[in-house]
Order: C-alpha cells, then sequence, then structure tokens
C-alpha cells in the first residue's frame, strides 16, 4: 500500500481516539525496538503498522497488525500506526522516528531500559578565530533523548541537538562546553570539553589593488533650454587634476548632448575590466525620479521626460558587468523631481555586486547649489570633495568627512547635505595602488584606447620669412577643450610691434567667450600656459569630424618702409583629443545650427584679463543647480515656474 503522508489529524472520530501515542526513540544497528500504540473505540479494533519508504509516500508493515510491535532496527525510519473499528472508522497515531546509529554498543547494559546512554562524548578543540566550530555528541534512548547544550555552566540558545556548530568563531566563543542529554527516564551529562580560539597572527593583511584606475568626468553647463551653470568648468577642472595625481586615467568632457552622454560613456565602460577601479563624476542639472537619477544634457528639451535624460543606474549596471573591483558614481547636481505625471524608464535592478559606492551631493528630493568665492564658482559637494579626495581612506570614508564638513557651511545648512549609499565589502581606497601583474595584455589595448582620446598634437616651431620665429603649442583643459598657444620666440633684424592671431579651420565656438565664461576659463589657462602672445580654444571636440588646421597669422611692422605686414602659415592638428573617438557617430539629433554657424575666435593676449579676476566680490554666493522651468511660456500648467538662481544671494552680489 502506498501514499501520501496520513496525518493524525486526517479523521476525528469521537468514539475512537488514541490514549497513548507511539515515542521515538535511538538504539544500536540490530537492537530490538517495541512500539506500543492504546487507543479505545466501539467494539474490537484493528491495528496496521506502515513505515515510511520515500517522502510522502508510506508502506504496510507485513505482520504489522499489533498494538505493540517488535522488530529488530536496522535503520533509520519513520513509523506510523493505523487504527480501525468494526465499523471501518480510523485515525492515525503521530509519526515517529527509530534511529539507528551504527556505534560501538559494548557499553549498553544487558538490562537496558531505555534511560539516555552516551555512545560519543564531544572533543576538546582549537579553532582559529573567524574560523568554524563543530561539537558532536550521541546517546541511546529510548524515548529518544533530547540535547542542551552549554558554555561555561550556561545553556545556549537554540542549541538543541546532538551536533553544536558555530560559524565566524570569535574570542568570546572560548571556553568550557558538555551537553546535557535527557529522556522521562534520566538525565545525563557529557564529559566537558575546552574550545580553545586561537587569536590570528598579527600580520597586517595585503594591501589591496587595482589592476587599472579609470575615469570620466562629464560637466554640462550650456543648456539650451535650462538655465546655463558656471561650477562644472572649475569642478571637472580640478577633479580630474586629483584624480591624475592618483594615478587615474581621466577623460573629462563639457557640454555633452544626450548621444554624445551615451556616447562617452560607452567608451568608458569599454575601458573597465575586472580588477579595475572606475569612478564617474557629473556635474550638471539633474534629477531624480523614483529612486532613480538622471543627468540633463544641454540639448534636453524642456519636458522632464526620461528618454531625454540618462540614467544613472543604467551606468552603475554596465561597471557592475564589467566585475570592476571598485565603482564609484559621485553627483554633484539636483535630485528634485518636479513632474509628478512623468513614468521612469524600464531598468533592470541591480545585482548584488559588492564595492559599489554613490555619493550624491545632495539628499533625496533636495537641490544642489554653486558658490563663488573670489571669481571662480564651483559646486558646493565638489569644493569639499576635492579637500579630501587624496586622502588614504576608504571611500565611504572621505565622503563621509565631505559630508561633515559641508553640512557646517552656513550657505547651505538645512537646504543640501551630502548623501552615500554603498555595498561595500572590502576597505578599498582611490588611492590604493595599481599592480598590473598578470594585465599586461588587458593594460596594453586600456593604454591605447585611452590614449587616443588625450593624446595632443606636436608643439611646432614656424619661420616665418621675414625672419620672425613663433612656436605654437598645445594643452588640454577637457578631452575635448584644446587650446592653442602662440608665443613669438624670435624677432626679425626688421620687424617691430609683432603681433599674432590663431584661427582654425573648421571654425568652432568657444563656448567660454560669453560674458562671465572667460575669467573661469582664463584662469585655467594661467595655471598651464607662462604668458603666451596668443590662445585660442578649441571647445567640443566631440564633434569634430574632419582634420583641423590652425592658422597662424603673424602682424608686424616692416622698419624699412615702416608699413605693415601679415604672413600666415598652417599646422594641420588632425583630430585631437577625443575628436578621433568619434563620439559624434552616436549623434542621431539635429545638429546645432548655432554652433554650425560660429567661427573660432582668437583670446589674444590674455593677461589684461587679470585685473577684472580680482574686482569679483570675496563673499561667496551661491546659486541653485536646480532642474527648472524655463523662462519662456510654457502651456503645462503642472510644472513650476523657474526658480530663482539668486534666491540665496545677497542682493548686493547677484
Amino acid at each position: 500500500m502506498t501514499g501520501s503522508h496520513p496525518k493524525p489529524s486526517q479523521i476525528m472520530i469521537k468514539d475512537l481516539v488514541i490514549v497513548r501515542h507511539p515515542v521515538s526513540a535511538c538504539v544500536p544497528v540490530n537492537h530490538k525496538v517495541t512500539l506500543s500504540v492504546r487507543a479505545e473505540g466501539r467494539g474490537i479494533l484493528n491495528y496496521q503498522w506502515f513505515f515510511e519508504k520515500e517522502k510522502e509516500n508510506y508502506v504496510k508493515v507485513p505482520g504489522g497488525t499489533q498494538p505493540d510491535w517488535t522488530f529488530k532496527a536496522v535503520r533509520t525510519q519513520r513509523f506510523v500506526c493505523r487504527v480501525n473499528d468494526h465499523t471501518n472508522n480510523c485515525t492515525f497515531s503521530e509519526w515517529v522516528k527509530v534511529k539507528v546509529l551504527n556505534t560501538d554498543k559494548s557499553g549498553l547494559p544487558t538490562d537496558w531500559q531505555g534511560e539516555p546512554h552516551i555512545v560519543i562524548n564531544p572533543k576538546p578543540q582549537t579553532v582559529r578565530q573567524g574560523g568554524k566550530l563543530t561539537l558532536c555528541c550521541a546517546a541511546f534512548g529510548v524515548p529518544a533523548p533530547r540535547y542542551q547544550w552549554y558554555r561555561n555552566g550556561q545553556p545556549l540558545q537554540n542549541n538543541m541537538s546532538d551536533t553544536l556548530q558555530i560559524n565566524d568563531v570569535t574570542a568570546e566563543h572560548e571556553g568550557s562546553y558538555l551537553c546535557s542529554i535527557s529522556n522521562v527516564l534520566e538525565e545525563k551529562w557529557t564529559e566537558p570539553v575546552n574550545v580553545d580560539v586561537m587569536q590570528p597572527e598579527l600580520l597586517p593583511p595585503p594591501a589591496l589593488t587595482a589592476t587599472d584606475k579609470v575615469s570620466l568626468l562629464i560637466g554640462n553647463l550650456n543648456y539650451s533650454n535650462y538655465p546655463n551653470l558656471m561650477a562644472p568648468i572649475v569642478d571637472v577642472h580640478e577633479l580630474a587634476n586629483l584624480l591624475q595625481q592618483l594615478g587615474f586615467r581621466v577623460v573629462s568632457l563639457l557640454d555633452l548632448t544626450r548621444e554624445e552622454m551615451l556616447a562617452a560613456i560607452d567608451k568608458f565602460i569599454q575601458l573597465l575590466d575586472r580588477g579595475v577601479y572606475g569612478l564617474f563624476y557629473y556635474a550638471g542639472h539633474g534629477y531624480e525620479h523614483a529612486g532613480r537619477n538622471y543627468l540633463i544634457a544641454v540639448d534636453a528639451p524642456q519636458s522632464y521626460q526620461t528618454i531625454n535624460c540618462v540614467c544613472v543606474q543604467r551606468i552603475m549596471f554596465k561597471m557592475q558587468e564589467r566585475q570592476t573591483a571598485l565603482s564609484v558614481i559621485l553627483l554633484d547636481t539636483c535630485r528634485k523631481w518636479y513632474n509628478r505625471h512623468r513614468i521612469p524608464s524600464f531598468i533592470e535592478p541591480l545585482g548584488p555586486n559588492g564595492n559599489t559606492v554613490y555619493g550624491y551631493g545632495t539628499c533625496e528630493d533636495a537641490e544642489a547649489y554653486e558658490v563663488q568665492d573670489g571669481g571662480r564658482s564651483s559646486g558646493i559637494f565638489t569644493k569639499y570633495l576635492n579637500r579630501h579626495i587624496l586622502q588614504p581612506d576608504k571611500v565611504t570614508h572621505v565622503l563621509e568627512k565631505v559630508s561633515e564638513e559641508l553640512g557646517k557651511d552656513p550657505l547651505i545648512k538645512g537646504k543640501q547635505a551630502v548623501e552615500i549609499k554603498h555595498t561595500m565589502k572590502e576597505p578599498r581606497s582611490l588611492t590604493d595602488t595599481v599592480r598590473t601583474t598578470g594585465h599586461t595584455k588587458e593594460l596594453h589595448l586600456r593604454d591605447v584606447c585611452w590614449r587616443q582620446a588625450n593624446e595632443l598634437p606636436r608643439k611646432k616651431l614656424l619661420c616665418f620669412s621675414c625672419g620672425v620665429e613663433v612656436e605654437v603649442s598645445f594643452s588640454a583643459l577637457f578631452s575635448n577643450v584644446l587650446v592653442a598657444f602662440a608665443t613669438i620666440k624670435t624677432v626679425g633684424d626688421r620687424t617691430q610691434d609683432c603681433t599674432v592671431t590663431l584661427r582654425s579651420t573648421p571654425p568652432v565656438e568657444d563656448i567660454f567667450s560669453r560674458p562671465g565664461r572667460s575669467e573661469e576659463m582664463d584662469s585655467l589657462l594661467f595655471n598651464n600656459n607662462n604668458n603666451p602672445d596668443c590662445t585660442l580654444r578649441l571647445c567640443s571636440l566631440q564633434k569634430l569630424k574632419e582634420s583641423m588646421v590652425i592658422k597662424v597669422d603673424l602682424h608686424y611692422t616692416h622698419t624699412d618702409s615702416n608699413l605693415r605686414h601679415t604672413e600666415s602659415q598652417q599646422v594641420d592638428i588632425g583630430k585631437p583629443l577625443v575628436a578621433s573617438c568619434k563620439l559624434y557617430k552616436g549623434i542621431h539629433a539635429a545638429p546645432n545650427k548655432r554652433q554650425e554657424g560660429a567661427s573660432g575666435q582668437s583670446v589674444g593676449n590674455i593677461s589684461h584679463s587679470t585685473s577684472q579676476r580680482h574686482q569679483t566680490p570675496t563673499r561667496p554666493c551661491h546659486t541653485r543647480k536646480a532642474v527648472c522651468a524655463a523662462k519662456a511660456a510654457t502651456v503645462r500648467s503642472n510644472e513650476p515656474e523657474e526658480n530663482d538662481e539668486n534666491e540665496l544671494c545677497d542682493s548686493s552680489f547677484t
């Protein structure tokens, strides 16, 4: 007979009841065991014992038709008894287990009545700290005995089986252990044993290393449909310099469209690999909705649609897929959501990967602020981040210091607070050294790819027919902003009042030539070159589709004729910096006509601008870096009016 497990409560007949159920037992192999059941009912009662053949199936015991059934136990099994009366009413006893121990039974008394008889005592152990402790004991008994473990005389909660197991042993687990074994007949105790915990060797843990370090920094400030920002210029530039000091390969980009952002992020992800530290930083407009953060590209329409933005969680998801040793995302952007009717974009949930860090410049549903001090604008989060990022601490501890210091700033107290989310499982730091052993091939490929976005044109000395020599050199302010410098090295015998100007073919717009922008950029130029005669900023190089030519025009007065002359030469610099990465191939949107029609402009001798820099107020003020509705009229009444960019500033400094 086979079928599903019979249950004691399956059929309850009030005139047929079991008044004594069988009891479980623990016996040596081949020991005779008697299972007994007592029932009351009308007329003659019939009994049938069953044993469990496999889970959910049971088999009738041949000859097991008496209330007292004796058999020789050869293996561990479960049993149950069915009781019937003459009207075929039936009920089942409780299931019992007969456990068979194939161990030495020589010490078992010949007249044993079922009291606990200990056959296995625990053994003393020495365990390393952090290891696993296992103590075992066993005893025969009818009924089957109960167990309770003790340490140093105190009962251990939830340790009531024949095996005591402790994972991740600590010093407090050291001591004397024994076990109480009892049934209704008697209680006995195992022999006490000592457990010693070995302290780990007092050697410092091996230093954590990276196989490489790669970072992508994006700053958006010149928006088509959102208020422009000031801070990302300095924020991205200074953070890039600090990360380079930490050994990071840095790609820093300004003013990207959505398609350009996605293309740059894709290139960044390709540089990541197992063991690499990856860091992504963004400064600009953004918002958060439904637990997801969205970065607003410079060409985004003012509709707050997620389809026009870049989802931060997608970036982290791709970083995790590359199995990086450390993934860090730092966001100096707002997290305030205005349009409550938009649906967030779909993204697969992130896996439980360790060593991932989010550093938010502000908390949920709050804005982030810029601060202006002495003519230099910076995001207040990045201002404090740059103060601590070189410290050799765990990356989360660095962010905690940033949070503490920012929280004391009186300008944004109660308005902005850093938030940190992470799954760190190792004390990894941005200062960890790079160890490339065993990763030579991957390192070479990464080096080639990274250099493609950061290679500068070589300097060149131009000799004009009038005898004047002009040196043309280059410096990268960002990976998509190149500065060409022209310096007059030698003046001819018959020339005087020499000046030089630069222009580019194709012409590109200098996005920093607008009012208020030039001073920020000029302050960076002074740190990179000493008193050039002329500079030319070449911006938005990610849009460049052909080789670029720098035209150098030399203007001078001939001493014999006292007439003004001009000579010109050209320098072909190819596709410098990020232009060689062809990010434009990912652009599907219509080209920006304003940029197509703009022409490159020479900055000229920039030394005159220093006096203006010192006229800016030294008292700090700050402006919002928030997602705002445009000042232009809009038909959507559910979107807010633009935030006052100077709400928190003293009126005398706006």
